[in-house]
């Protein structure tokens, strides 16, 4: 979708500042929002790609002024109200309408097993690519509402296929309607001026990993 979070290209937001010495968390706070994202995916209720387009959704005005686990936070109460986990008016009050179901709790012995069996994406599917290392493509123009990995900066632009990473769960439907759509991932090299017109460095390269449905021949 075309929203806030997808800045690349944008002018008028300032360089990126690179905090030195950066920890991992800068408070306490946010360290439990991860590790309560990281909890909540024990009931199995959705996968990564839903979890990155909840995020999506925040307004972009409050996108923009709060911080990455804010961003974190409100795709979490997202989640958890759309799969009927907790309720909104349990959010607003911070606590249960009713007891907890032991049955669906989470408990300190399934942690490690559960963070060791985390699902990866790379399938195991007999899919043949559309396209070979050097191949010339052109990526599709698209826009759509729902979530996608093909970043606003790089559609309707020339490149050339890098690396065929191999058969991954396509991104763009497992987010919006649980369906993995095996495919080819690749690797995509874009000059830079492609990307960022003549003003750009003529030896620059930009590398984006896309799958088959964002592309077309070249």
């Amino acid at each position: 979708m075309n929203g806030a979070h997808d800045l690349g290209g944008m002018h008028g937001f300032g360089p990126v500042e690179i905090e030195k010495g950066e920890p991992v968390f800068h408070s306490r706070w946010e360290a439990r929002v991860f590790a309560l994202n990281l909890a909540s995916g024990f009931h199995g209720k959705w996968n990564i790609d839903m979890g990155r387009y909840a995020r999506e959704q925040m307004p972009a005005a409050d996108y923009l002024a709060t911080t990455y686990y804010e961003h974190w936070l409100f795709g979490l109460e997202k989640l958890l109200v759309d799969q009927g986990l907790v309720s909104a008016k349990e959010l607003q009050a911070g606590r249960p309408e009713a007891k907890a179901d032991a049955a669906r709790a989470m408990h300190v012995a399934d942690v490690a097993p559960f963070l060791r069996n985390r699902r990866a994406a790379r399938l195991d599917a007999d899919v043949a690519p559309r396209f070979r290392a050097g191949a010339p493509v052109v990526t599709r123009n698209l826009h759509p509402v729902g979530h996608t990995r093909l970043p606003r900066y790089a559609r309707g632009r020339r490149g050339v296929i890098h690396r065929d990473h191999g058969v991954f769960i396509f991104a763009d439907t497992h987010a919006m309607s649980r369906d993995r759509k095996p495919q080819h991932c690749y690797s995509v090299r874009f000059s830079a001026r492609e990307l960022w017109g003549p003003e750009a460095a003529a030896r620059d390269s930009i590398f984006v990993d896309l799958w088959d449905d964002h592309l077309d021949p070249g």
